[in-house]
């Protein structure tokens, strides 16, 4: 079983997940302190926040042996439901319930989906665990105070999957991924432990075999 919150650094960047979860490499920025203390305020596993019908838990343990992840979710608010279909019941709170998976971002929506699959990896989680469908989830930023509701659609799912079998398969190798230098690497915390720039040289072996051919020429 790996971090859940490992996907979101392999869609960005697979030499960045194998430092950390192989490497165990990890190095604090602005940006990285900032997620703390933004996730420090959010994720208090005693309070539970009710806003009308809706129940907010927060910092739920989930997990999914299909994936081969866990983790703990931010927020996972529990609506109201008529039926038991695709619903869960709760000890303190009678009734049924559908949980609805929420993730607190620092920032803005980024370019790619990094953020989506980690979200869907926590619908899956919640899904395997319940025994429940879980059609759509929110991304709430906390920059732009604004919340995106995500489609935990099939595109979606199978992405997830798909950087999932990736995490595994590298975790596996024991082997870290070489450096692809992007305009992505200077807002990288571990920017100077990956070095990308040493991408841009030429390697030893090549250098010495044009040095030599140079000589015996």
């Amino acid at each position: 079983m790996l971090m859940l919150s490992g996907i979101q650094h392999i869609m960005f960047c697979p030499r960045q997940w194998a430092l950390i979860h192989i490497e165990q490499q990890w190095a604090d920025n602005r940006l990285t302190i900032e997620g703390d203390l933004l996730h420090r305020n959010v994720d208090n596993p005693a309070y539970r926040q009710k806003n009308g019908d809706t129940i907010t838990l927060r910092s739920v343990h989930i997990a999914s042996h299909t994936l081969g992840l866990y983790g703990i979710s931010d927020a996972v608010e529990l609506l109201p439901s008529d039926t038991s279909d695709d619903a869960i019941t709760h000890p303190k709170y009678p009734g049924f319930w559908k949980p609805y998976p929420v993730e607190y971002k620092r920032g803005h929506r980024k370019p790619d989906e990094r953020d989506e699959v980690q979200l869907c990896a926590q619908a899956i989680c919640l899904e395997e665990m319940y025994k429940v469908h879980i059609p759509e989830a929110a991304l709430f930023y906390h920059e732009t105070r604004h919340r995106e509701v995500v489609e935990i659609d099939d595109h979606l799912r199978q992405l997830t999957y798909q950087l999932s079998e990736e995490m595994h398969k590298i975790f596996d190798s024991g082997y870290t991924p070489r450096a692809v230098e992007n305009k992505g690497c200077r807002n990288c915390s571990l920017i100077d432990v990956c070095a990308p720039e040493l991408t841009r040289k030429t390697s030893v072996a090549y250098y010495l075999k044009r040095m030599l051919d140079e000589e015996t020429a």
